[in-house]
């Protein structure tokens, strides 16, 4: 069965390589950086490029002729220049869901499916779709409130999407597996890796119970933040296949011109927007990672309101930590910190030296430093940091990379509504005010009580582990009683058991040794 399924994955696959190289997508690209047995199948692909090919500029359209699982890709692929190198990111930065939305009654017999109910009996008034992506499309409606009525976004997954989706991740796995085998370089890239990312992140986004459980946390965690709203969700208008939301009334975020026009700052705006994205990733480790401007607003009250929560970012405290330490070595030009850091995080193989890669990332923050503040991206300098990393066997993290992916997405969002936005300015009081909560005294004594934390545990713990080891020692015992050992297992046997009988002072040297640790990072 194995054979016809790899058959099929090379159809399919053959079939995505021909559509590419008509468009001329791989016109542009130069042999001479590719792996020799990569050229020959580049020659045979450009021949096949029709008269007047566009090159890379053809790429986003072929992406689009291959469907919906190939435009996910697109866009997820653009999150690594490393691989495919800038000229390549940015026609695949242009990539849109460009779909046509399916009939209301396709969607009306959906919703009836997944409920169980006819449709008015969930709303009073549902509308045609207002917008479709590959995945799903959103139709506004109405639904009771107590006396009245309220209005409510409702996005329906379209169906048949599931099955087509299953199948052309299944033919990028092959193809990320053939590549791994073939090219032994890519493994430090991690395809299948990406491919996997890519699959878990099309998978929540196609339960919406999952993505409405994201909203609901993201909404927890922003609930303080003045300046930042994120819509309701209606829970019991949801269900796998439907998402019901409030609805947002507000201007898109993607008109400067508008914005100012109806009383709103839009350099303000662009401030607020990143300071928001920089406090959700470093305060709460949980940020909206599909922040375009199609999914921003303002409302009413000036608040930037945020939409489709299909595709989040988390990081854990050591991230959390290694990205405030980074930027804020590189506002404080602190580059030796910033080698240390990536050291002490384990991104680094310790084969190489801290000095080497202080000097390599100096190269990178020094320029920066000769430019007005305006000039400086810190969505490029990133990317220029994670190109660094790779000469020093850096790899692939894919929770930084997504970050780096939607800093590059928020920055262009926030420099259409102020060209001339200081990054900098505009990042230190964010940055700063977390690295002296969360690594000043008061982050120390934090980490104090995590680790005393820790500690009590295995303090618990070790009753039940001595009991298993003692066990052992009576399971050796009985063996060697029996005879059923040879002699020199028995011996063995004999020389575990005087061991084990240091285990307890063995326990409590540890944990003496674990407090003289704490003591010292203290």
């Amino acid at each position: 069965m194995r054979p016809f399924a790899n058959l099929g994955h090379c159809a399919r696959l053959a079939r995505a390589g021909f559509v590419l190289a008509r468009e001329g997508a791989f016109v542009d690209i130069d042999p001479h950086i590719l792996p020799p047995l990569a050229r020959a199948p580049l020659a045979l692909a450009n021949l096949l490029a029709r008269r007047g090919a566009k090159g890379l500029g053809g790429l986003s359209a072929a992406i689009d002729r291959l469907g919906p699982s190939y435009v996910k890709l697109g866009q997820f692929v653009s999150t690594r220049a490393d691989i495919v190198g800038p000229k390549v990111v940015e026609q695949l930065e242009r990539l849109q869901d460009r779909v046509s939305p399916q009939p209301r009654s396709v969607a009306v017999a959906t919703i009836e499916t997944a409920f169980g109910v006819k449709l008015d009996t969930l709303f009073v008034e549902f509308g045609e779709a207002v917008a479709a992506a590959s995945i799903a499309q959103v139709h506004r409606a109405r639904v009771k409130d107590g006396e009245g009525t309220r209005e409510v976004a409702v996005k329906v997954l379209r169906p048949g999407v599931e099955r087509r989706f299953a199948r052309d991740l299944s033919d990028m796995f092959f193809a990320a597996r053939l590549a791994q085998r073939m090219a032994p370089d890519m493994r430090r890239l991690k395809p299948v890796e990406i491919v996997e990312a890519l699959a878990r992140s099309v998978r929540i986004e196609m339960d919406f119970r999952l993505e409405a459980a994201a909203a609901s946390e993201f909404a927890e965690n922003t609930a303080d933040d003045s300046e930042f709203r994120v819509p309701a969700i209606d829970w019991d208008r949801t269900t796998r296949e439907v998402l019901t939301t409030e609805w947002i009334d507000g201007l898109p975020l993607s008109d400067p011109d508008r914005l100012a026009g109806a009383g709103f700052d839009p350099a303000k705006l662009g401030r607020t927007l990143i300071q928001s994205f920089l406090r959700h990733a470093l305060r709460d480790g949980l940020f909206h990672a599909d922040m375009h401007q199609g999914n921003l607003f303002i409302d009413l009250q000036g608040r930037i309101a945020a939409v489709d929560f299909g595709i989040m970012g988390r990081l854990g405290l050591k991230e959390r930590r290694f990205l405030a330490e980074i930027l804020y070595g590189f506002i404080t030009r602190d580059y030796q910190r910033v080698a240390e850091v990536h050291f002490e995080a384990g991104y680094v193989p310790q084969t190489h030296r801290v000095e080497d890669f202080a000097q390599a990332i100096r190269a990178i923050g020094e320029p920066i430093h000769s430019r007005t503040a305006d000039q400086i991206s810190m969505a490029k300098l990133l990317t220029l940091l994670f190109e660094i990393t790779a000469l020093f066997d850096m790899a692939t993290r894919i929770e930084l990379v997504m970050l780096q992916k939607t800093m590059v997405v928020v920055e262009g969002v926030a420099r259409k509504l102020d060209p001339r936005l200081n990054m900098w300015a505009t990042a230190e009081p964010v940055v700063g005010a977390w690295i002296a909560e969360n690594l000043g005294p008061r982050g120390k004594i934090e980490d104090l009580g995590r680790n005393l934390s820790l500690l009590a545990k295995v303090i618990a713990g070790a009753p039940q582990q001595l009991e298993r080891l003692g066990r052992l020692i009576e399971h050796w015992e009985d063996a060697a009683a029996s005879g059923s050992l040879f002699d020199s297992l028995e011996k063995i046997a004999l020389r575990d058991e005087r061991r084990l009988a240091f285990a307890p002072m063995a326990v409590l040297v540890a944990i003496a040794a674990l407090l003289a640790w704490i003591a010292y990072r203290l």
